[in-house]
């Protein structure tokens, strides 16, 4: 049966059309519309089938006329589906139909229609202008189209069809119709063969148990039915019958009975290497036909038909390799029990089997778009396929000694026995195994080229496991010829593919080998080994050492080895080794530190976790944590190894530093290898090393009693001079031997050299300094120190954060030295601010200082003074406005303060500055003086009850913040009454009680005591070149002398009231003292008052102004109702001055008036009857 057997169509016709050139054109034209396409096959017992191409031979029917009668079934394509009779005869010719051609095609239609499963067809050639138009109502004697229908359509259903032919047409829509007959004729004949064949099968099917039934004839006659289909190009319906077949022979081998069969297998030559999806190498269907085919031989064809059926269906060739592996693995299991079979028959079988089903894939592949997942599919069944055969080397080299028997070539500790015979006369004949039976070369080379093609199948399959698998078998293979080099460089690499994978077992295996490789080159333990024996102890820990691919027995033993080897080789190495996140050891730290108490320090506890079966020889554990602004602090410990299991460990960090930090990273150190851990959560985005998800937070305690420096503003700031720094280091509990202080913050110098004692000193025993650093020497416990660092330009900041970084050595322990990082936060701004008001009246100047805080912090100002400078000035009097013995004034941001001061200045204009002083101290400051003397007070002065001074202190500051009610009162009185935030207090609190009542009864003392700061401002003496003092005076009608006498008239309101405006001026704060020899042109202006008074005379105009002189202008005031008036203000400017420009535009002195009336009120009374006035209008 031909794979590429076609559906017959018959033809016949009129033996001179046939033998015509005309049919010679249409043939050749018909053929070209084949094969024909998209047939929908509509069966009853089945779902549509969708045929898309049906190859068609077209046969003369003569060469078909005999019929076979034969028994063997066959398939149904062997005979033609349909007959086809062309008649070519015009319509004009009715004639010649009736009298010749009616009978040819009555005999023919005899012959064709008597014949089973087969429909034919009669086609009618005509010309394209006298094809037969359809409908014709006059046509009275019909077409011969028509005389064909009626002649032979005798069961309703037309089988006749006009081609209107010609010559040089090339328009497909001629054959449109016809080619639709053609297609429900091959469908009809196509539907009732199968059919009927399918009741055959199925008779013959039912009569199994039946005597006389035959395996092998049924196989035939279903097997025909699988070849009709794929003759139709149905590749899954004939699939279908061959799987139905395979299920049948399972029963038929399930019921033992294979009396249809020779034996299981009758080597034949080439049996062993022969194609195995061949069909071709055996004449399968005469052994099958003659009851004699062997169990081996029917299942090799029975495969072959069904794989070649899967490489035609769409999608489905990935199947061909599943079902050949399958195949060979369990046909060469049942093989392997027959003992008369050739020695490595089997075997060599296997091998070549597999390698030709990779090839005969490849060849049907070609032809096809693989992609994707189909493609990787595709490669990884040719991958199994070539392990397959790899494995039959393994057999055999096993056998003959060219491989060792341990994995992964061997997994038993007993050579395999092979199949078949040597005593057998017949023997293999597959060259390469042939080969690999005569040398050992000649094995190891095709051993190595099956792998690495396995290797390349796995890897573009995508199959990294399998392909490194196979890698390691290679470096096994390399180990055994001697190649360790290669071996270990193969051994070495491979774990870092397995560990993406979570391959725990495969990449212990390979670094287990490595070790043992690395041990028989007797190489030298270096970083290198030491990798690899934590990668290999990490598999051993991740799986707890249960599913280790280990060839050791005793394994705590084999790990103990290793680890003591790793630590010799660490103690050897030159440098330090870092490896991260090793899962042998956890450490796990606890969530608060606790205080060394008698030295600055303190200690943390940890857990170690061994999760190695032995002890692990480590030296030290060190746990970092990080703080704010990267500080870190090391706790560190020595300890004697690990047991296995939890060892708690408590660790020591000098550093006295307070607050809550994260656990950075954790160490443990074995000699020079240091396995590390990261505790900090990573970055989002970024993959973690570590495996813990949260932070480890630990809190440190403050330590009241260790060394510290605080930072704060000096205690007196002179403003224009150089900034600086106060620095009190308090040593606490230490006598310290040697600190060395350095500050740190960006864009700001430190002047170390220009260091100094508050007191201005410089003592070098104490306080040494250089370029870069402070040096203290010599400081006794609970001692304090103070001194001033010059720093450059900050005012462009309010604060400053200060890095203070303090290395410091006690003389207790000279060994550690202790490092100190504090950040202090220190502000450059003054916590006041002063705001000056000056008022000029005649040879006097009053300021008025008005001082603010600048923060919600109370402010306490002692005493305010205004100064001369150092040196003095000559006829400058400073008097100061406020009582003499004035308290203790608080500034508050909602209640500044205000401070007057008078200058007289006999010389006129001051050239020189003054200095404001100010002395002040925050409130905060003042009380925790306040509470500090009253606990020494209560305590006594000795180094024993330091940390409990600073204890009490710190509790009553704190109550004290936590309400704001004793503000009030400490300010007007002194008492301090601390708020009862302590509940009930015992006995032990007998201190506390006694420093709250002495509390209780403070008063401010007079005068203040404690210590103050000191604010130094200059004050420049502005200068005025005009102090005008403007002025009305009433003058009586019946009185020159004006009013201010004991006997002053009485005004009515409508009275006309003499008054004089006087503009006296002074030039003696002008800004040169020859400024009272010029004269100044200026400009008054009385103020309109409409509603109170009614202004008549000059109320504008100009004057010379001079020094010391009054200008002089009457005027008549009508008050306009009763009460008490304010008189109208006199505006005084002065006028440019000619000649002299300032910045582009004329100059202008500067001016400054005060009214002399301006507190005075005029009392107008209400005038009961009507009265008439005469008024002067003036002189002019």
């Amino acid at each position: 049966m031909a794979p590429a057997q076609r559906v017959l169509v018959s033809y016949s016709g009129a033996q001179a059309f046939l033998s015509s050139g005309s049919w010679d054109q249409i043939h050749t034209a018909l053929l070209a519309q084949l094969p024909l396409r998209n047939i929908h096959w509509k069966s009853f017992s089945r779902p549509i089938r969708t045929i898309q191409e049906l190859d068609i031979s077209l046969v003369p029917l003569e060469s078909l006329r005999d019929e076979h009668a034969s028994q063997v079934p066959a398939t149904l394509l062997e005979k033609p589906f349909l007959n086809m009779y062309l008649v070519t005869c015009e319509d004009a010719d009715l004639e010649t139909y009736k009298t010749t051609i009616k009978r040819q095609v009555k005999d023919w239609h005899a012959v064709v229609s008597s014949r089973k499963n087969q429909e034919w067809l009669i086609l009618h050639v005509v010309r394209p202008d006298a094809r037969t138009q359809g409908g014709n109502f006059f046509q009275l004697k019909g077409s011969v189209l028509d005389k064909l229908k009626g002649d032979f359509n005798t069961d309703r259903r037309d089988r006749c069809v006009q081609l209107a032919w010609n010559a040089g047409s090339q328009n497909p829509a001629v054959w449109a119709e016809f080619l639709n007959k053609l297609k429900d004729g091959l469908l009809s004949s196509f539907d009732s063969a199968i059919s009927q064949r399918e009741d055959e099968v199925k008779r013959s099917e039912s009569q199994r148990q039946m005597p006389g039934w035959n395996f092998c004839t049924f196989f035939t006659l279903k097997e025909s039915l699988a070849g009709s289909f794929q003759g139709v190009n149905l590749f899954e319906d004939a699939l279908v019958q061959y799987d139905e077949l395979e299920a049948s022979f399972y029963q038929v081998l399930k019921e033992k009975n294979l009396s249809w069969f020779g034996s299981l297998i009758t080597p034949t030559p080439n049996d062993d290497s022969s194609p195995l999806l061949s069909i071709s190498k055996k004449p399968y269907r005469d052994l099958i036909l003659a009851n004699t085919i062997s169990v081996f031989d029917f299942r090799i064809y029975l495969l072959a038909r069904q794989c070649s059926l899967l490489a035609k269906i769409d999608g489905r060739i990935n199947e061909v390799s599943k079902k050949a592996a399958a195949f060979l693995g369990a046909f060469g299991r049942r093989l392997s029990e027959v003992e008369t079979l050739p020695e490595y028959f089997v075997e060599s079988w296997i091998y070549s089997s597999a390698l030709s089903v990779v090839d005969q894939c490849d060849t049907w592949a070609a032809g096809l778009n693989l992609q994707g997942a189909m493609l990787s599919t595709f490669n990884a069944g040719k991958g199994e396929l070539l392990e397959l055969a790899r494995h039959q080397l393994d057999v055999i080299g096993v056998k003959i000694g060219h491989l060792p028997v341990r994995p992964p070539f061997s997994n038993s500790h007993h050579p395999p026995s092979s199949s078949g015979s040597a005593t057998s006369d017949k023997k293999i004949s597959s060259a390469d195994i042939l080969q690999c039976l005569q040398t050992s070369d000649a094995f190891y080379d095709i051993y190595v080229g099956i792998t690495n093609r396995a290797i390349d199948m796995y890897a573009k399959a995508g199959r990294r496991k399998f392909a490194l698998k196979l890698h390691g078998s290679l470096a096994a293979l390399d180990v055994h010829r001697g190649r360790l080099a290669a071996a270990l460089t193969t051994y070495t690499s491979l774990p870092a593919h397995y560990a993406p994978h979570m391959w725990t077992s495969l990449e212990s295996l390979m670094l287990s080998l490595a070790l043992d490789t690395h041990a028989e080159l007797d190489k030298t333990r270096d970083r290198e080994w030491i990798h690899i024996l934590l990668s290999f102890l990490k598999t051993f820990v991740d799986t707890v050492g249960l599913d280790l691919l280990m060839h050791e027995d005793d394994r705590v033993e084999y790990v103990s080895r290793l680890v003591q080897s790793m630590k010799d080789s660490a103690t050897v190495l030159e440098s330090d080794l870092s490896h991260p996140e090793h899962p042998a050891i956890s450490i796990k730290v606890a969530s608060a530190a606790k205080l060394a108490g008698d030295k600055d320090g303190s200690f943390l506890d940890v857990v170690i976790h061994n999760n190695l079966p032995c002890v692990v020889p480590i030296d030290e554990v060190v746990a970092l944590l990080v703080g704010r602004d990267s500080e870190r602090l090391r706790f560190s410990a020595h300890i004697d190894g690990v047991t296995p299991g939890k060892t708690q460990a408590t660790l020591f960090c000098p550093t006295s530093s307070a607050g809550t930090y994260i656990l950075d990273s954790t160490e443990a150190r074995i000699s020079h290898l240091v396995l590390q851990w990261a505790h900090k959560k990573p970055v989002p985005g970024r993959k973690a090393l570590s495996r813990r998800s949260s932070v480890a937070l630990v809190r440190i305690p403050r330590d009241l009693l260790a060394m510290d420096v605080r930072l704060q503003q000096p205690n007196s700031i002179e403003l224009g001079r150089p900034s600086s720094l106060l620095v009190a280091v308090s040593t606490g509990r230490n006598n310290i031997a040697k600190a060395s202080i350095k500050f740190h913050v960006p864009s700001v110098t430190f002047r170390y050299s220009q260091v100094a004692l508050t007191d201005g000193n410089t003592d070098q025993d104490t306080l040494q300094a250089d370029d870069s650093s402070i040096s203290v020497l010599n400081l006794s416990e609970a001692s304090h120190l103070e001194f001033l660092i010059p720093y450059s330009d900050a005012s462009a900041f309010h604060a400053i954060k200060v890095d203070v970084e303090v290395d410091y050595i006690t003389v207790a322990e000279p060994s550690i030295t202790r490092t100190l990082h504090l950040a202090r936060v220190v502000a450059t701004t003054l916590p006041i601010s002063v705001n000056v008001q000056d008022f000029f009246r005649g040879n006097r100047l009053f300021s008025k200082f008005t001082v603010s805080t600048t923060s919600h912090q109370h402010v306490r100002i002692s005493d305010a003074q205004l100064q001369f400078p150092d040196g003095g000035l000559d006829g400058l009097k400073v008097v100061a406005c406020s009582p003499q013995a004035r308290s203790v004034v608080t500034v508050t941001p909602a209640q500044p303060a205000n401070f007057l001061f008078y200058l007289d200045s006999a010389n006129g204009p001051v050239g020189e500055s003054l200095k404001f002083r100010i002395s002040y101290r925050m409130l905060r400051e003042e009380v925790e003086a306040l509470i500090e003397t009253s606990v020494d007070q209560v305590l006594a002065q000795s180094a024993d009850v330091l940390g409990e001074r600073v204890e009490l202190i710190n509790k009553l500051v704190e109550a004290l913040e936590q309400d704001s009610a004793w503000v009030e009162l400490y300010g007007v009185s002194g008492e301090l009454n601390v708020p009862d935030v302590f509940g009930e207090l015992g006995e032990a609190d007998e201190p506390l009680k006694r420093v709250i009542q002495s509390l209780h009864e403070h008063r401010h003392p007079h005068p203040p005591k404690g210590k103050w700061r000191e604010i130094i401002i200059p004050v420049d003496v502005p200068y005025m070149n005009i102090v005008a003092a403007a002025g009305i005076r009433l003058l009586p009608p019946t009185s020159p002398v004006p009013m201010g006498s004991e006997h002053t008239p009485s005004l009515y309101a409508g009275q006309p009231i003499p008054a004089l405006l006087t503009v006296h001026t002074s030039f003696h704060w002008g800004s040169s003292v020859n400024d009272t020899q010029r004269a100044y042109m200026m400009r008054f202006d009385v103020e309109e008052m409409v509603r109170e008074w009614l202004v008549s005379g000059r109320k504008r105009g100009d004057f010379a102004a001079k020094d010391n002189a009054t200008y002089s202008v009457p005027l008549t005031l009508i008050a306009l109702h009763h009460g008490e008036l304010v008189l109208p203000k006199i505006s005084v400017t002065a006028l440019p001055l000619a000649g002299e420009v300032t910045m582009g535009s004329m100059a202008i002195p500067n001016t400054e008036t005060y009214q002399v009336h301006g507190a005075e009120k005029v009392l107008v009374l209400p005038r009961g009857g009507r009265s008439t006035f005469v008024l002067g209008m003036g002189s002019g």
